[in-house]
């Protein structure tokens, strides 16, 4: 694979076959975190088990202490009381029925999360086939189907992630911004690692943690010595 001079640069600033402290492992993602934007830096997790198995799932949702450095767009879809406390807590759109539509006719997508209230799951599933592919669907798991959107709406709007086990049975998460700095994304970084170990599955065996891995968005992976599991 032919690498851009930057990328390049940066793999020689590191051995790619070593694993690093997590602090030292950040500082050299850091480092390399060289584009003209504020990269994001991500952190990767590769994990012993078999997400074939219905007992073997790892999801959940963590409100990061310092957030994620990026604001998320809310949808709402509730009435009443509800879509009046969605919109008190600083949600971005709020409806019922005519939100739906403008998704269907419009193909209308200017939010990053939907929050519904399990009363309106009827209305909101008759684009679950739209919504789906798009990770978009409200789902009790996540929060985002609940009563109290309120508290929703203010955990996204706080730096709220969700992570989840994929086919290939890797986590893919954000943990923040470059301009973060180590100490803030170390924080993030280690609350995000507490709670994927804390929901390590009952069926799990073996070695639950196989690698861990941060990276920026425009940088190489480094790979961090992780032993709490």
């Amino acid at each position: 694979m032919k690498y851009g001079k930057k990328y390049a640069d940066s793999l020689k600033s590191f051995d790619k076959s070593k694993t690093y402290d997590a602090t030292e492992a950040m500082g050299l993602v850091l480092a390399n975190a060289k584009a003209k934007f504020d990269e994001t830096v991500e952190l990767h997790v590769r994990l012993g088990i078999d997400p074939r198995q219905a007992d073997q799932q790892v999801r959940g949702v963590l409100v990061l202490p310092n957030g994620t450095g990026k604001t998320k767009t809310v949808l709402v879809v509730a009435k009443g009381e509800r879509a009046d406390a969605a919109k008190a807590a600083g949600a971005d759109f709020v409806g019922a029925e005519e939100m739906i539509q403008k998704i269907q006719t419009e193909n209308w997508f200017g939010f990053d999360v939907m929050i519904t209230t399990p009363d309106m799951m009827g209305v909101v599933g008759r684009i679950g086939r739209i919504l789906g592919p798009k990770g978009l669907m409200p789902n009790p798991k996540s929060g985002t189907v609940t009563m109290d959107v309120a508290r929703a709406v203010q955990e996204v709007k706080a730096g709220k992630v969700e992570y989840r086990l994929d086919k290939t049975a890797i986590i893919h998460c954000p943990i923040g911004k470059r301009s973060f700095g180590t100490e803030k994304l170390m924080e993030n970084f280690n609350a995000l690692m507490d709670a994927i170990v804390r929901a390590k599955p009952a069926a799990a065996k073996g070695q639950y943690v196989k690698s861990v891995t941060l990276t920026s968005t425009m940088g190489p992976g480094v790979k961090v010595a992780y032993t709490r599991s």
